[in-house]
């Protein structure tokens, strides 16, 4: 099984997402564990409070370093071989490669951080910093459910079709995938490729690697 651990104020973020789909049948199937570790019971006063005013000034509030490196150290204790992970805009872009070797790993835990961000001295307590992309969202939540379904999606025996994982997007040779289509052959005037319905397995094969490469380039542009 692997061990997956989600440090957060909002445990309860994660209850519909992993009760829909392939997360689902994970979980009942014993493929992947997920266990939410509340920041909150890791506060010493009365109000769990866990945030503060940042030094210096300025607006918005910190997450405090106390309780998080505490939530750390219980993540560690439940999980000795845990991979940490803090969710951050600067941290290092996400991407499948990166989801392939995280599934190597024995553990992974995930920080999601609130408010206008962490306490800096934080970073000295994670393994990895990691962000989904260049925007801002209103906590680490939403970016941790994007790295567990890529993730769980990955593991043996998760998806219905072995294959299914290995022709994903980005993981032949970093390429998109393919474009699919299914019935009906003619949809408003708009028809299969004649070489879908060939029978010809190898110019099909051929027309594929040729549409993943055209694709893929055609991303690049858009994104220089």
């Amino acid at each position: 099984m692997f061990h997956t651990q989600i440090l957060t104020l909002f445990p309860e973020f994660f209850t519909s997402p992993l009760q829909c789909s392939i997360p689902k049948r994970a979980i009942a199937d014993a493929k992947v564990s997920v266990d939410c570790i509340q920041i909150r019971d890791f506060a010493n006063n009365k109000h769990q409070k866990v945030d503060d005013a940042p030094y210096g000034g300025g607006p918005g509030m910190l997450m405090q370093v106390a309780p998080v490196v505490a939530a750390i150290r219980e993540a560690r204790q439940r999980q000795p071989n845990t991979h940490v992970v803090m969710l951050t805009p600067s941290g290092t872009l996400f991407n499948q490669q990166k989801a392939l070797e995280y599934i190597e790993k024995d553990s992974i835990t995930l920080l999601c951080g609130r408010y206008e961000g962490f306490d800096e001295r934080i970073v000295d307590y994670v393994d990895e910093q990691l962000s989904l992309g260049e925007y801002v969202l209103s906590g680490g939540e939403p970016a941790a459910m994007c790295v567990l379904d890529a993730m769980i999606r990955l593991l043996p025996d998760v998806l219905g079709s072995p294959e299914s994982a290995v022709l994903d997007s980005f993981t032949e040779q970093g390429l998109l995938d393919w474009p699919h289509y299914t019935r009906p052959e003619v949809f408003e005037g708009q028809t299969v490729p004649a070489v879908l319905l060939s029978g010809n397995h190898a110019k099909i094969e051929a027309w594929r690697k040729e549409q993943a490469l055209l694709r893929s380039k055609q991303r690049k542009k858009r994104d220089l």
